[in-house]
């Protein structure tokens, strides 16, 4: 039996926060050692932030991430630290994790397979590295820490008689895994430095691959995510994952707000090795292979009575019936979180209605400071947020974050008005009343006059409804701004595909975090929420005023009666039309065909209407779409054209597409 303490530690970064990110390392590399770790795999471009985006371009942030690693390096004594950062070699920038044991660099290991799709656009920055290619890396003084030559490329490392390799996040999801070649040359260990965005059910799929890669490789595998919103769009879970032999020994929490979260197990190296010998075939020794690098290292003599296990493993909601509800409203709380944070912001303001959608945003807000608390003192949630408070009280820290503004016109309801107030009240916001109407009639009077011509619903009805909109967003800019404030953009996934929202009114602010979710899935997560609620939140009855109404923008006289679904179609076939039409790539007739099936119980015909109605608002309203602002990364049905959906903002609007569905809807059955 030869026992050894691997670990994992997801760490929340900040792209270009050197000394954020060097300190949080650091700490991280601290936590190991209390907890009597050998091996810690850190996650993917921990040194610099795996956001940088173009940045990776410059020469100087290359050359300050050799200096941040150069500080490091000292506090790993008595430990094989795996830090991501970008490496500039030869004529490229390579994805790369180093090597450093007990104080001293080993060598460099680059991405082979680089992620190109949807959210990730690591070859706009980064090379893959040839698979079996090893070179020398001449590290320059000019980067302003000492010359030295190290080895890089596609290498395993003999550490003290273990061998480890790498696998980089993508590379694990590639069909031509790099550990099948490191299981033939013989590894112990493979750890994964991961930048892997949340989306809904990708936990699991992460689970599938460690322990597959365990298995089918015969090693210990550990895998390391980032925790937190990284850059501003995607949501990292952390949930650090360590698998040997075909077994999960360990898997970390998931959503966490505080800087780290550790995970660790103890394996037994003896156990792979006889599986290695039964099972891998080819495998070689370090003397036959030019890739290994020794690396002077002695392991600890373990028993397994001498180590800690005291560990936070994966909550219990995470095996419960409600794990989608529970992701989202952990993610985008803390997407929120992090985005109030890391801009040092002095809180959120949001424009409520009595609606779905502010009163979604308003519940996350709170949900995001109740799941905190859950984790650290408030005056703790205060200290990272940068606030500071009259006493250290949950309902301090909730009325100092959170303001709620409802803005009423002669077209808004008494029911409306109350339910905004009971939910502001109920999450313990500060809550205000700011009647618009009288600024709303001073613009149609000068419009009107403008025109020579009264402005009437008959004839003018968009124009009227879109100016009561647009002039509730000076108003609450002018609060964010008294307040140094992050102003909430409140439109959603469904509004988006449509363009069912006033530019410069409702879409105003400087992140929208519903804009990655639809509408139908957003009414029964707040149903779920009034009736449920996260676990260790519980639920928010006063939601009950807000989801007993249907949908509406309340911009008509109250008389029209006029509700979303009566604009646009009802939600569930808007969705799925634009699922089939966005994420299928269908045309007009085959995503009517699809309809048909899904939703019997309306008529061809009317399926026709509404079909039509999308593809020509989805085409029509491209530019809305790119003006929104920053959303969250949900799951890949995401509609933001910067990371996701592009679409030209000039087409030709399907016109053939849809006279085909037109002479399909109408033909004789």
């Amino acid at each position: 039996m030869h026992l050894i303490h691997v670990g994992g530690i997801a760490l929340n970064q900040t792209p270009l926060d050197w000394d954020g990110n060097r300190d949080r390392i650091i700490a991280a590399i601290s936590t190991a050692r209390q907890r009597g770790l050998s091996v810690v795999c850190l996650p993917e471009l921990c040194i610099s932030g795996y956001g940088c985006e173009d940045a990776f371009a410059s020469p100087g942030v290359h050359r300050m991430a050799w200096r941040v690693l150069e500080e490091i390096e000292p506090h790993t004594a008595g430990l094989i630290v795996a830090l991501g950062l970008p490496v500039r070699f030869e004529s490229g920038v390579y994805d790369s994790v180093a090597l450093v044991a007990d104080g001293r660099l080993a060598g460099i290991v680059a991405k082979q397979h680089l992620a190109g799709e949807g959210i990730h656009y690591e070859p706009r920055w980064f090379r893959p590295w040839p698979k079996g290619r090893r070179a020398e890396l001449a590290i320059s003084a000019n980067t302003g820490i000492r010359e030295r030559t190290v080895p890089i490329g596609d290498l395993r490392f003999d550490c003290g008689g273990i061998r480890i390799g790498f696998e980089i996040c993508e590379d694990a999801w590639a069909a031509e895994r790099p550990g099948a070649s490191l299981a033939a040359r013989g590894v112990d260990i493979i750890l994964n430095p991961s930048a892997s965005h949340f989306a809904f059910d990708k936990d699991a799929i992460r689970q599938r691959f460690v322990l597959e890669g365990s298995r089918a490789f015969c090693v210990t595998y550990v895998y390391a995510n980032l925790l937190g919103n990284e850059a501003g769009r995607a949501i990292y879970d952390g949930g650090v994952l360590i698998a040997t032999g075909g077994r999960m020994a360990a898997a970390g929490r998931r959503f966490g707000f505080g800087d780290q979260m550790c995970m660790s197990a103890v394996v037994d190296i003896d156990a792979l090795r006889q599986a290695q010998s039964r099972l891998v075939p080819g495998a070689v020794s370090p003397a036959q292979a030019t890739d290994c690098i020794p690396v002077v290292y002695a392991f600890p003599s373990l028993l397994p009575s001498q180590i800690a296990q005291e560990q936070a493993g994966r909550d219990m909601w995470e095996r419960g019936d409600c794990v989608k509800e529970e992701e989202f409203a952990r993610a985008v709380s803390l997407g929120l979180f992090d985005s109030l944070r890391k801009s040092r912001s002095g809180g959120f303001v949001v424009s409520v209605s009595g609606g779905c959608d502010s009163s979604a945003v308003a519940c996350l807000i709170a949900i995001g400071m109740w799941l905190a608390s859950l984790e650290m003192p408030v005056i703790e949630v205060a200290r990272r947020l940068g606030l500071q408070l009259k006493d250290p009280s949950m309902e301090s820290l909730l009325h100092s974050v959170l303001v709620c503004v409802y803005q009423a016109t002669a077209n808004s309801g008494p029911v409306t008005r109350l339910a905004a107030e009971e939910l502001a009240q109920a999450l313990g916001a500060e809550f205000h009343t700011f009647d618009v109407e009288e600024i709303v009639r001073s613009y149609e009077r000068i419009v009107s006059q403008a025109v020579g011509r009264p402005l009437t619903w008959a004839e003018d009805d968009v124009a009227l409804q879109n100016i009561q909109a647009r002039v509730r967003s000076p108003g609450v800019w002018m609060l964010a701004n008294l307040r140094n404030a992050l102003l909430i953009s409140t439109s959603n996934r469904s509004e988006a595909a449509v363009g069912y929202a006033t530019m410069d009114g409702d879409t105003s602010g400087g992140i929208a975090p519903l804009a990655g979710i639809d509408k139908a899935y957003l009414r029964r997560w707040l149903r779920w929420l009034e009736t449920i609620g996260p676990e260790g939140v519980g639920p928010i009855p006063a939601l009950a005023a807000v989801n007993a109404q249907a949908p509406t923008a309340e911009l008509r006289p109250g008389a029209a009666a006029q509700t979303d679904e009566a604009d646009l179609m009802p939600y569930d076939v808007l969705d799925t039309v634009e699922r089939f039409a966005i994420r299928d790539k269908q045309t007009p007739l085959e995503a009517w065909q699809r309809l048909r099936v899904d939703f019997p119980q309306h008529t061809p015909k009317q399926l026709a209407v509404w079909t039509e109605r999308f593809f020509t608002l989805w085409s029509r309203n491209q530019w809305k779409r790119e003006r929104y602002a920053p959303s969250f990364h949900v799951d890949d049905e995401n509609l933001d054209p910067k990371t996701w959906c592009r679409f030209p903002i000039l087409s030709g609007g399907f016109a053939r597409e849809l006279a085909e569905l037109r002479a399909a809807a109408t033909a004789p059955a």
